[in-house]
């Protein structure tokens, strides 16, 4: 928050701070520029201008002149001095200048070109002066890069001074033309023109200049403009425009030529001398200026840096202790308040909703206290979830005890009625009603098992393992698919054979629906080196990886209830059945395709086979005579064969080969029974089930 700021007010002063030093720096530059290369090429300037007036006197008389001889080498050393000071001025010397000199040093190369042409008579007198002016063109060309410089007073002085240096070039233009001209005491007409378009030049370029200086540098040319030199030269030039002849009186002419260009260049150099020393000053100025508010920008910077850091580190301490208290909240004191909840525990919402304690800023309380009244409706609605799945459960436990008092009713009732019933169809469907309410007694069950509360039926003698599971099959409606192998005789707890049996059944049935009909539900047990592995294996279309690692997960820590997902249901009974007594349930899939539902009993809840001998007797635990008929009626048609749903037996089935008998002939057609002969065989059974039933009454839960 604070980093970025920062960085840009410290990116903010180095830019200002660049553009401030850019100006001081391109005064600097103009200054350094005007020692080296202004100086040098403001000498040959006037170096190519004598020797152009020695060269037009060449080219009238066609004689070369020592006088000529001496000019060309004094121009030779000021190229010479100006290259070296190209050389010295480096750096400064690059950029925008390096066009100009490249096109001014290419013209001093051709200056050799231009005296051949001189020496052999090859030029005409206009041709061989235009050729030097062409260089002297390129010279002030480098001028105008001189002069370029970010103040802009010094800018514009400098221009009205390039001015007047300039038209100081067109009179010079002028008197060499003329000296030409008085050798041979005429002009040509492109002459006459030449000399009139330097005199307008010159004029322009004096107003200017004039216009353009402030009043110290311009007082010093209007008064040359008022001498008598300037007013007799401009006497002069306006008599040869008007003529097109030259002036009769050359020694006036040059006399008056030399007294106003040396004034003009005398000028010039105090100018230009004038003009650097502001220059510096202004860079000097600038220099200071730049120190002082970078200075002062510096020192705001750091003061901002100090303040930011020690605000920052104030206000990242009172967020660390904003972020501890919330991470304290949401990591520690919630969830123990959840799980005290789910645990049925009283909870005080005043008391656990206590107020953030964090000292800070007004921002920082603010926000604690944004937080406490978030806690506040977080464990407001945490007890009152708990408080609505606790009335929940009360609701599934209660609808539970009413429908399971309703169900042992219907129970006691089909007793009777079987009791007193001598008709086999009216006795199948009584079985079929009694196992239709078995199903149902579990059903009610399962809704106890929601509610968290433990099951009504227990026994205190442990119970044997195949009659848990034979107990089971029989509370699932497609029993008769159902095939239970032989299994090691070991008993089970008889304060847990009661949720183990509704745990199979359970994935019993679910092995049975989602399987084809025509299929088999195999259930077989084992005795382990961990306890007692019951399995129940499937032929269906199985599930993929994630489903089972869904489900695996759900059977190893079941979550709390949801009343959307009742898909999941039997499962979800399943899971807090295995949670309630410590049993693994997995899930995986089967070799055949299908599932395999495996269960494995912890060995604290297995009694060994001599203990349940001891225990028993006979090996078999008293379950309830229902449950013992209706699992023998399983069990045998599972070997047997069925009739109407009841046990049948076949003659002969359990004798060896070699004392079975052969089977008598079958009569033709078997007379139908009486009905004397249907009451003696019911009332047999009926007096079986009745010792049966008082058999287990006196053994009780």
């Amino acid at each position: 928050m604070l980093l970025l700021p920062l960085l840009s007010l410290s990116a903010l002063w180095g830019f200002v701070l660049n553009l401030t030093m850019g100006d001081a720096q391109s005064l600097l530059r103009a200054n350094t520029l005007y020692q080296t290369l202004g100086v040098t090429s403001t000498d040959l300037g006037l170096q190519l201008q004598a020797e152009r007036v020695r060269s037009s006197e060449a080219l009238t008389t066609r004689e070369l002149t020592e006088v000529l001889g001496a000019q060309r080498a004094r121009t030779d050393r000021s190229v010479t001095e100006f290259r070296q000071a190209v050389t010295e001025a480096g750096s400064a010397a690059e950029g925008d200048l390096r066009l100009p000199l490249s096109t001014l040093d290419a013209a001093l190369d051709r200056l050799g070109t231009i005296r051949s042409a001189i020496d052999g008579g090859a030029s005409t007198r206009l041709t061989g002066l235009n050729e030097y002016n062409r260089i002297l063109d390129t010279i002030f060309l480098l001028y105008d890069h001189l002069v370029s410089v970010s103040d802009l007073a010094i800018f514009q002085q400098a221009s009205s001074l390039q001015a007047m240096g300039m038209a100081r070039e067109h009179i010079a233009r002028e008197h060499a033309l003329i000296i030409g001209a008085l050798a041979d005491g005429r002009l040509s007409e492109p002459e006459t023109a030449a000399f009139t378009e330097y005199a307008a030049s010159r004029k322009f370029l004096h107003s200017r200049g004039l216009a353009g200086l402030d009043v110290s540098l311009r007082r010093p040319y209007e008064q040359v403009f008022a001498t008598e030199p300037f007013l007799t030269f401009a006497t002069m030039e306006a008599r040869i425009i008007k003529t097109g002849a030259p002036p009769p009186d050359g020694e006036s002419w040059h006399e008056t030529v030399d007294k106003l260009t040396a004034r003009l260049d005398k000028l010039g150099v105090s100018a230009a001398d004038t003009l650097a020393a502001r220059t510096s000053g202004a860079a000097t100025a600038t220099v200071v200026e730049i120190s002082i508010a970078g200075g002062l920008g510096l020192i705001a910077v750091l003061a901002s840096i100090i303040i930011s850091v020690r605000f920052g580190r104030r206000l990242a301490g009172e967020l660390a202790g904003l972020r501890s208290a919330a991470v304290e909240l949401s990591q520690q004191r919630l969830p123990d308040l959840v799980a005290r909840l789910r645990r049925g525990e009283d909870v005080d919402v005043r008391k656990e909703a206590k107020a953030i304690k964090v000292s800070g800023s007004a921002e920082i309380t603010d926000v604690a206290r944004a937080f406490g009244s978030v806690q506040r409706t977080a464990v407001t609605a945490a007890v009152g979830q708990a408080a609505l799945r606790r009335g929940i459960g009360q609701v599934f436990l209660n609808l539970a005890r009413r429908k399971q008092g309703l169900l042992h009713r219907q129970l006691a009732l089909l007793d009777g009625m079987q009791r007193r019933t001598h008709d086999p169809d009216r006795l199948e469907e009584l079985f079929r009603l009694d196992h239709l309410t078995t199903r149902m007694r579990r059903h009610a069950e399962s809704l106890m098992v929601l509610s968290g509360a433990a099951p009504g039926r227990a026994w205190r003698k442990p119970v044997p393992v195949i009659d848990i599971v034979r107990a089971a099959v029989a509370e699932v409606e497609d029993y008769t698919r159902v095939a239970v192998e032989a299994m090691p005789v070991s008993a089970i707890d008889g304060s847990a054979a009661a949720d183990l049996t509704h745990l199979v059944a359970e994935l019993v049935e679910n092995a049975t629906i989602y399987s084809p009909p025509d299929t088999t539900v195999q259930v077989r047990g084992d005795l382990v080196s961990n306890g007692y592995a019951i399995e129940v294996e499937d032929r269906g279309l199985g599930l993929s990886p994630g489903e089972y690692a869904r489900f695996n997960a759900l059977l190893a820590a079941p979550p709390e209830f949801d009343l959307a997902d009742s898909d999941r249901l039997g499962m979800f009974v399943v899971a807090k059945l295995s949670e309630r007594h410590g049993i693994k349930v997995m899930l995986r899939r089967s070799p055949f395709g299908g599932s395999t539902a495996i269960v494995l009993v912890p060995r604290s809840m297995v009694t060994e086979q001599t203990a349940l001998e001891a225990a028993g007797g006979d090996g078999k635990a008293a379950l309830p005579s229902r449950t013992r008929k209706k699992a023998l009626a399983v069990v045998t048609s599972g070997t047997s064969g069925t009739h109407a749903g009841l046990p049948r037996r076949v003659r002969q089935a359990n004798l060896a080969p070699q004392l079975k008998e052969e089977p008598p002939p079958e009569p033709e057609q078997q007379a139908e029974r009486s009905p004397d002969e249907v009451r003696d065989l019911f009332s047999a059974f009926q007096r079986g089930t009745q010792r049966a039933r008082e058999e287990a009454s006196e053994e009780g839960p």
